[in-house]
């Protein structure tokens, strides 16, 4: 539908002009949601609308645009993700018509999404896995197995939007590729929405980057106050990374030291909790150091709750 401008170029000079005018008018009162806005609106008679008939124009135009939306990218309409509402009231007698703009459905689920995106970062985590949005009964029934550990997480999930942060995090132990990984990002996905900011880091990846680091010491501090400071962070994969001792002592510990009693840490691992002290007291630099090991399960161990996940290896899929 043109707009009421282009509508007028195109009209006869003169008496015809006043004819089509007539036409345009009597199509419009019989639009029905015209006709739907004056059952409202019974003050409203037809020079009100004659007086106002850009306006009723425009609103039909762009309601008829938002019934066939052809998607919030080719939106057709003046302001993208944009309709005209009608309103009207009666000042001392005189009935006065309004428009405005209002935000579609579309536009909003858009900028919702957009704002959940600015709450959850990723370090080396595939941001397919952290913005895929399964559906709850997807997640449920994608593998009947691990069908404890998904009635865990959105118990937690649910206590969490109900109570806020939580003392303690989860602790996703399994074997590869049952999903570990993937029902972490949708938790820190889910709590976005309820407004949290989430971190997830992939450990092997990240630990070979902060060796990288050791001479940019004020991008390490702004990588470590992230994940001090962020509501939820998710260590992934935890136990395959290179450990050294600088990592394990100076990274790890100022990060889990902050966070315990704090904010809840959560971690995805191919090792139960008493194979992880052993890979945290054993360095290739200083050997075994079963001490420093336990330091740094002091500050995991007794902030997480376990959980198994069972299910078969979906790699490769």
């Amino acid at each position: 539908m043109e707009s009421l401008g282009e509508v007028l170029k195109s009209w006869p000079p003169g008496g015809g002009m006043n004819a089509q005018a007539d036409k345009l008018m009597s199509e419009l009162l019989a639009d029905p949601l015209v006709r739907q806005f004056r059952a409202k609106h019974p003050e409203l008679d037809n020079r009100d609308i004659k007086i106002n008939l850009n306006r009723v124009y425009q609103y039909v135009k762009e309601q008829s645009h938002c019934a066939a939306c052809p998607g919030i990218e080719r939106c057709p309409n003046d302001f993208e993700g944009h309709y005209t509402v009608l309103e009207c009231e009666t000042l001392n007698g005189s009935v006065q018509l309004y428009d405005r703009k209002a935000p579609c459905a579309k536009l909003t689920a858009r900028q919702t999404e957009q704002s959940i995106r600015t709450r959850v970062r990723s370090f080396y985590v595939d941001e397919s896995s952290l913005h895929r949005g399964f559906s709850a009964d997807d997640i449920m029934n994608t593998d009947p197995e691990r069908m404890l550990a998904v009635g865990r997480l959105f118990s937690y999930i649910k206590t969490t939007k109900e109570r806020g942060l939580q003392q303690k995090g989860l602790y996703l132990v399994g074997h590869f590729g049952t999903g570990k990984t993937f029902l972490m990002c949708y938790m820190l996905h889910e709590l976005a929405k309820a407004g949290l900011s989430g971190v997830i880091v992939y450990m092997p990846e990240f630990v070979e980057d902060l060796k990288a680091m050791l001479d940019q010491p004020s991008r390490i501090r702004e990588t470590v106050e992230l994940m001090k400071e962020t509501d939820l962070l998710v260590f992934d994969d935890i136990g395959a990374e290179n450990l050294n001792p600088w990592v394990r002592d100076h990274v790890m510990g100022t990060i889990l030291n902050y966070r315990m009693n704090r904010k809840p840490t959560f971690y995805t691992s191919n090792h139960d909790l008493e194979a992880l002290e052993r890979h945290f007291s054993f360095t290739n630099k200083d050997g075994d150091e079963a001490h420093k090991g336990q330091r740094v399960m002091d500050r995991i161990r007794p902030f997480v709750e376990k959980v198994w996940v069972n299910g078969n290896n979906k790699r490769g899929r």
